[in-house]
């Protein structure tokens, strides 16, 4: 029994002296909050700058201090804003605060009423509002393209070293790397057994091939979208082949080399082309709302048939991998689609597909077409599939012709415009944890060196 009694009494010591040692170290420094974020939305000429805001984050001030001229652009805007704020299901609870005045920019920069400063409009001046907000102490969450002429990237590439100088985070809103398929494809490219090694390709038959399609006339957010006249000014908005081919570029920046820092020596452009859509008054009129074609379009305007160079095609290779990128711009979709992708990796033991024609019924799907397509291989893909079926549940895999469809249920489709609040969250990730990936800066500017290096060989015929 006096045993016992010891044993207990020992422990019972022990126990009080780690009590009493926890409480004696020094107290450690309470943890700070992360400042909240305060965002700044500068001239919103484009819908993207809305779609920032279709939800709500809980580090982010909802009170949003908006710097524009007066006019429709921003007034289209506010209506976005409007919209989620009063809709049924999930509504938001921003909060505008309005100045607009000829002075809108200089009067932001003094006023330093938030610290991000949110780009989504007119890329005319874009490339001089980043550097300066970045100069006046801003992080900066811009819309593509971040630049859209080989004069304006030596900006660029001063604007990122002004962000790093000053600790600050200047990141591009690239929302393709959220798409269900996108991001299978780019997992199934890292498994060996299944896709094997990427192929180096040629320019004839690149190892890598992406097209986007994309229509003026179009509905965002169950409405049919006005769009600025000047979006159909390639001085204003810039040409496809700096535009769209950015999310392109990225994509396969982002899918071929994963977690690599990319340099402008990695890319060499082959060939490039541009060439117009066609949009007739009456075309016109149905998405500006807008009586006449702007004076500032005249020299886009032939036979009352204005001609917009909003597509273009890049031919070149990423450290020698050969690629091709297609953006093209159409008026309005057949009924019942939109936007669609096409995007297909070649490697040494099968391709990974992305389709989203009529056959798919314009929702992007994935296919995986091995090379020797028998039961040895399928048996090696399912077994690599698991991992990916743990982290998605319901994804499954059903057998065509030319081997198998990657099945993703509906409930990883959130579509395009949800995929703003994913790098939205991302980006406010790394700004509290100082924590962007090491290759972002470098690859960002590598992108941009492409496609404005692609237009200069697509003018210069």
């Amino acid at each position: 029994m006096q045993k016992v009694f010891f044993r207990r009494f020992l422990v019972s010591c022990a126990a009080i002296a780690v009590f009493q040692t926890a409480f004696s170290q020094p107290p450690k420094p309470p943890i700070q909050p992360a400042p909240m974020v305060k965002i700044v939305t500068v001239d919103p000429g484009h819908f993207h700058a809305a779609l920032v805001q279709k939800s709500m984050y809980p580090q982010v001030d909802p009170v949003v201090h908006v710097y524009a001229p007066a006019g429709t652009d921003v007034q289209l805007h506010l209506d976005r804003i409007k919209a989620y704020n009063t809709r049924t299901d999930n509504p938001t609870a921003w909060k505008e605060e309005v100045y607009t005045g000829d002075d809108f920019f200089e009067r932001m920069l003094k006023d330093k009423a938030g610290n991000v400063v949110v780009l989504a409009g007119n890329n005319r001046k874009k490339t001089e509002y980043i550097n300066k907000s970045l100069q006046g102490g801003f992080h900066v969450l811009a819309d593509k393209p971040m630049v859209i002429n080989s004069n304006e990237f030596e900006a660029l590439k001063q604007a990122f070293k002004t962000a790093s100088d000053k600790h600050l985070l200047l990141y591009d809103i690239m929302t393709e790397r959220f798409e269900i398929t996108t991001v299978l494809q780019k997992a199934l490219s890292m498994m060996p057994a299944v896709f094997g090694t990427l192929e180096k390709g040629t320019a004839g038959q690149p190892a890598i091939e992406m097209k986007s399609v994309h229509y003026f006339y179009k509905a965002v957010s169950g409405e049919i979208l006005t769009r600025p006249a000047w979006f159909m000014d390639v001085s204003q908005q810039g040409e496809g082949i700096v535009d769209v081919t950015t999310h392109l570029v990225d994509l396969v920046q982002w899918e071929a080399f994963p977690g690599q820092t990319l340099r402008y020596a990695d890319v060499a452009v082959t060939n490039a082309k541009r060439w117009p859509t066609d949009m007739s008054l009456d075309e016109f009129k149905a998405i500006t709302k807008l009586a006449s074609f702007p004076d500032y379009l005249s020299k886009d305007v032939s036979n009352n048939t204005l001609k917009v160079y909003a597509n273009g095609e890049i031919n070149y290779t990423l450290k020698g991998v050969h690629a091709k990128v297609t953006a093209v711009w159409d008026y309005k979709a057949p009924e019942g689609s939109g936007d669609t992708h096409y995007s297909l990796l070649h490697g040494t033991k099968a391709d990974l597909v992305i389709r989203q024609e009529a056959e798919q019924k314009y929702k992007p799907e994935l296919y995986i077409e091995p090379r020797v397509p028998n039961a040895a291989y399928e048996q090696t893909l399912r077994q690599q599939l698991q991992p990916v079926q743990a982290r998605y549940p319901g994804v499954e895999l059903v057998k065509t012709a030319k081997g198998w469809q990657v099945v993703v249920p509906d409930k990883y489709r959130d579509g395009h415009e949800a995929h703003f609040g994913e790098v939205t969250k991302n980006f406010l990730l790394y700004l509290k944890n100082r924590n962007m990936p090491a290759w972002e800066v470098p690859n960002m500017l590598t992108k941009y060196y492409t496609t404005t290096k692609a237009l200069e060989m697509a003018k210069s015929k």
